[in-house]
């Protein structure tokens, strides 16, 4: 499979709210802000995102959803935004990447029209404030 890099999310955690349960699942909100760089869009995380992930009883499975929109400009110059849902499970035995998850996105950009039916892969990786999202497309 080959792979194309089409822009980074910068995330910077602001807050989280916790609700631990003893008797099965768990759960963490976590509320960002961000900016995006790469070579077909750059521009900032609207507030309201949110990250939402659900731990299991004992560990064993974790799963994240993060909602946000993005608003800038396109490789085209073009003011735009992108709407991101982004679904993915925590992996242990990734040796690249916190997790991966499979993003869908919805934009008003013309020239990135081919992300609103595009089939594509995130990857988390640490960073000090928080963490990077890279977007790839599958060609």
């Amino acid at each position: 499979m080959k792979l194309e890099e089409l822009f980074t999310v910068h995330v910077n955690i602001e807050k989280s709210l916790d609700l631990q349960n003893s008797e099965g699942d768990s759960v963490v909100m976590i509320t960002f802000t961000g900016s995006a760089t790469g070579k077909y869009f750059e521009g900032i995380v609207l507030g309201g995102g949110v990250d939402t992930q659900i731990i299991g009883k004992n560990g064993d499975t974790h799963t994240l959803s993060a909602r946000y929109m993005l608003q800038g400009t396109d490789n085209s110059g073009h003011s735009c935004k992108i709407y991101i849902e982004n679904n993915g499970n925590i992996d242990k035995a990734l040796k690249t990447a916190l997790f991966r998850t499979s993003p869908k996105m919805i934009t008003n950009s013309e020239a990135l029209s081919f992300l609103n039916s595009a089939t594509l892969i995130g990857e988390g990786h640490p960073t000090e404030s928080g963490v990077d999202i890279k977007i790839y497309r599958e060609l």
